[in-house]
């Protein structure tokens, strides 16, 4: 008879799981080294999974999607930044807009510039 082996159906989807994060982390620590550090906050994004906003210690912010909330919760940890639970108004006076933020927000709410 020869053996077999059998698979833990629960475990692939974990090690796929694992690599994600893995990945969102070597991409959130390669943000934090370009911008001197930075700190993030997870959120909801409902079926689609999580946003990772980041934002870094010079003011310049990026976000991330995560396929899961757990996703993102272990890339945050896995890359050791700070994780606020809320986007407050502490952490969001740490962001920095220019001119360009400016513009799309105002041509959002006044009729300005369309879309590039």
């Amino acid at each position: 008879m020869a053996d077999t082996q059998q698979v833990d159906e629960a475990a692939v989807p974990d090690a796929k799981a694992e690599r994600r994060a893995a990945r969102l982390a070597k991409e959130i620590g390669a943000f934090a080294a370009k911008h001197g550090g930075a700190e993030g906050q997870v959120a909801h994004l409902g079926r689609k999974g999580a946003r990772i906003v980041l934002v870094g210690e010079d003011g310049n912010w990026g976000d991330l999607v995560a396929p899961t909330y757990e996703v993102a919760r272990k890339a945050v940890e896995k890359a050791g930044i700070t994780v606020h639970e809320e986007f407050d108004g502490e952490f969001a006076a740490k962001v920095r807009t220019g001119p360009y933020e400016w513009s799309r927000m105002a041509g959002i709410q006044l009729g300005g510039p369309a879309n590039p």
